[in-house]
């Protein structure tokens, strides 16, 4: 099936570039009409946080609280409740809450309220910042959200409210505004993916010594990911996506697609160099490394997608995120990719140094535009194409680059170090097992929570915002919690009253604002602020949530009708790690085990799938260790220009499904070989060799392209996507390295033929999928070449 599809794209390859082309256009027209509906809030589990914001949303509607809340703060030498201040802020509270309405009265950006402290003694009193260097100068004003406002509405919200402060420069002179809270921040789309690709260019080049070769993956993996990204847009409409989710798709899609496209291209390669015509090298190729990159691709989303098991949408929308873009970049592998060979054909093994040097300008001007130089980028470019198109007449950029000798593969340096190994199989096997543990032992303290706006880069607003208020107010005020009461009858109200000094007594407890009831004549419901001394992430702050819920209000109210709920944001992102972390070991159980099953039916093995599984787990939590020591205990912080923080209880679930799904492509690209030979020949020791030998410099490449594309991310300016990026750049690291060239060739030459030992009623009953497909190709009905593919005698391609 494979091979017939194969054969057709090939054969009908102007056909199959056009309908990508016009997919291309199409998804990105649609997806720049509609635009993109971001929502990065989590639907809170049964928790008492949960109940607390019920109460909130029965009793305080009219308050507009929903999940997303921010605030404005300003600065005045004149004080922050001069009159002149007052008249000024008045004016944008009022404009805020009027939804920014056009000339017809038309609200434009509605769904925010503003809780002004003008006009309410008691509300000013505590908005105005009482310690610090702008003590009396500081005030600030919360804003919340309706429920139905998304982050990219929100994010609009703050565009409307500077953009009112810019129009009345007037009004605002000597006033400084800053924006709090990550839902009026904006997020920056990144550009350092163009450092992954441009030194994808070079490795590409490196390995196959072809220009030709190395654009076929790029150019596969662009518009996998471009179609993938725009999709991903449309269905934020539809699914609740974080912000954040395309950065993620993106450097997981541009990784897997670049790899994907590697194994390809490398078996084409393979088959023009054993005397096949371009066509059958496609079909053999698709037929045999086409099927690995489909195994290994829907294991990928498989992966992802089982993230929706958690219930959760914040969690679900990171994984249909990522998973859409990995599917794209796998159907452009096996659907563009044979069309494109279609047109290089006999190109691919042909490099002009015309074409050599200019994608080494082209690199330089991918590095320089991803690191901020957008000057010397366009000058990079310009001198590329300035040599590639001087190149056809000039004669000794016309000259073809000599090609490579290939050694047997007997006498290759990987040949020698799987040998060198399979020597000394247990001294390989201990240093790399005991190394992983080291690297792995600050899993053990891994301390999971949401970090806050502290984290966020020192020239935006949202972080200068969280340092005004935590200079002015104390740190718990960027988290405080709220105290969400009903009572049942007039004598709770002396019991919520008392409550207040009891908070006040509690060690973490900076000061306690309120009660407020929800109708001062007939109250049925009351909130109170409690700002903690420490900050929202701050693991103190978590235990003060512990022991108010636990001890200090249950003691307080006991024997009354008072029915207290401790919520807020804060609160909320503690029961959010609660409820994931009771349930990320039943998420690893799951993929663990499936990966198994799958291995097993693949590879007609118990042993195989099982150290596959067992050295997966060892670098992953090896890359586990390292975000620990870097991301919570702040080690070289200081060179990523972050903070020490909790890590997000959801990133381990995110890097165990991505690494696990991508160690799947080394898994199956190496195995897969070893396996062919091991059948072809029954020595267990050589078709190791053999088979590291011929997927050592494939795998090598591909890693380092992976590594250095999420590596990159590490440039970004949120700390979320740096932590992602290393963690992901070391799995594949320490998969491609300690794994593949010491663990595995280690342990199988340890277990030698009992590798492939299955149980004959289990090798009965497993059902038969084939990812090696036929070396060689299957019988496809040949299809006349195009006049326009009838090469002349006498002329040769001309190559890049």
């Amino acid at each position: 099936m494979l091979a017939r599809l194969s054969a057709w794209f090939f054969d009908n390859r102007l056909a199959a570039v056009g309908v990508w082309l016009a997919s291309i256009v199409a998804v990105f027209a649609a997806a720049s009409a509609i635009g993109p509906a971001w929502d990065g809030t989590f639907d809170i589990p049964a928790s008492e946080s949960r109940d607390g914001l019920a109460v909130m949303d029965e009793y305080f509607a009219e308050r507009g609280e929903g999940s997303l809340t921010g605030s404005i703060l300003w600065i005045s030498e004149d004080g922050a409740a001069n009159p002149g201040v007052a008249a000024a802020l008045g004016g944008l509270f009022a404009e805020v809450n009027a939804g920014f309405p056009d000339a017809f009265g038309e609200p434009q950006n509605p769904g925010a309220t503003v809780l002004s402290p003008f006009g309410d003694p008691q509300l000013l009193e505590v908005s105005i910042a009482p310690i610090g260097e702008n003590a009396g100068n500081l005030g600030f004003a919360q804003v919340n959200f309706t429920a139905d406002i998304d982050e990219t509405e929100s994010a609009l919200i703050a565009k409307a409210i500077e953009g009112y402060v810019e129009e009345n420069e007037a009004a605002f002179e000597g006033i400084r505004i800053e924006l709090g809270g990550e839902a009026l921040g904006e997020f920056e789309p990144p550009e350092s993916e163009l450092i992954g690709i441009g030194f994808a260019v070079i490795v590409l080049i490196l390995a196959f010594g072809s220009v030709m070769a190395m654009g076929l993956p790029i150019a596969v993996a662009v518009g996998g990911v471009g179609v993938g990204l725009g999709l991903t847009v449309l269905l934020s409409n539809t699914v609740s996506i974080p912000d954040f989710g395309p950065t993620i798709g993106a450097m997981i899609g541009l990784g897997v697609g670049i790899d994907y496209a590697l194994f390809i291209v490398t078996r084409y390669r393979e088959g023009t160099a054993r005397g096949l015509t371009p066509r059958d090298a496609t079909i053999a190729a698709m037929d045999t490394a086409g099927r690995a990159v489909i195994f290994a691709g829907t294991t990928v989303v498989i992966s992802l997608l089982g993230m929706l098991l958690m219930g959760l949408k914040f969690i679900s929308g990171l994984g249909i995120a990522a998973s859409v873009t990995v599917l794209i970049t796998m159907i452009a592998s096996t659907t563009l990719l044979p069309a494109l060979l279609g047109f290089a054909q006999e190109r691919v093994e042909i490099t002009r140094y015309r074409g050599l040097i200019s994608a080494g300008f082209f690199a330089i001007a991918l590095f320089t535009l991803g690191l901020g130089f957008a000057q010397l980028a366009a000058a990079a470019a310009i001198a590329g194409a300035a040599v590639l198109l001087v190149g056809f007449a000039i004669k000794p950029l016309k000259r073809e680059v000599p090609k490579r000798k290939q050694k047997p593969l007997r006498e290759t340096f990987w040949y020698r170090w799987s040998h060198l190994i399979q020597a000394r199989p247990w001294t390989a096997a201990i240093g790399a097992t005991v190394l992983l543990l080291i690297l792995a032992f600050p899993v053990t303290q891994l301390r999971l929570g949401f970090s806050d706006e502290g984290n966020f880069p020192e020239n935006t607003t949202t972080r200068q915002a969280y340092d005004l208020m935590a200079d002015g107010f104390g740190p718990g005020s960027n988290g405080p919690l709220i105290l969400a009461a009903t009572i049942e009858g007039p004598s709770d109200i002396g019991v919520l009253q008392q409550l207040v000094p009891t908070l006040e007594g509690t060690d973490g407890v900076a000061a306690v604002i309120g009660p407020f009831p929800n109708d001062p004549e007939n109250p049925e419901a009351f909130i109170l602020q409690v700002i903690p001394t420490t900050s929202p992430q701050a693991e103190e702050t978590g235990e003060l949530v512990t022991t108010l819920r636990d001890s200090v209000i249950p003691a307080a109210v006991a024997g009354s009708g008072l029915d207290v709920n401790v919520t807020g944001s804060t609160a909320a992102n503690i029961d959010f790690t609660d409820y994931l972390s009771g349930r990320v070991f039943i998420f690893f159980g799951a993929v663990l085990a499936a990966s198994f099953i799958l291995l097993m039916v693949v590879f007609r093995s118990l042993l195989v799938p099982l150290k596959a599984v067992i050295m997966n787990m060892l670098s992953i939590a090896a890359a586990y260790g390292a975000v620990v020591a870097v991301f919570q205990w702040g080690w070289g912080g200081s060179l990523l220009g972050i903070e020490a923080a909790p890590i997000e209880p959801f990133v381990p679930m995110m890097l165990f499904a991505i690494v696990f799904g991508l160690s799947m492509d080394y898994e199956v690209f190496l195995l897969s070989r070893i396996k062919e030979e091991y059948d072809r020949t029954g020595d267990a020791a050589n078709s190791v060799a053999d088979g590291l030998a011929a997927t050592a410099r494939v795998i090598t490449a591909a890693a380092a392209i992976m590594v250095v594309v999420f590596g990159s991310f590490m440039f970004e300016d949120l700390r979320l996507i740096k932590l992602f990026g290393l963690g992901l750049a070391l799995a594949v690291l320490l998969d491609a390295t300690l794994v593949r060239m010491l663990l595995v060739p280690a342990t199988m030459e340890l277990l030698g033929d009992k590798n492939w030992w299955i149980p004959k009623w289990l090798d009965r009953i497993l059902p038969r999928i084939n990812i090696e497909g036929r070396p060689d190709p299957v019988a496809v009905a040949p299809t006349p070449p195009s006049e326009s593919d009838e090469a002349e005698p006498d002329k040769k391609p001309v190559g890049v």
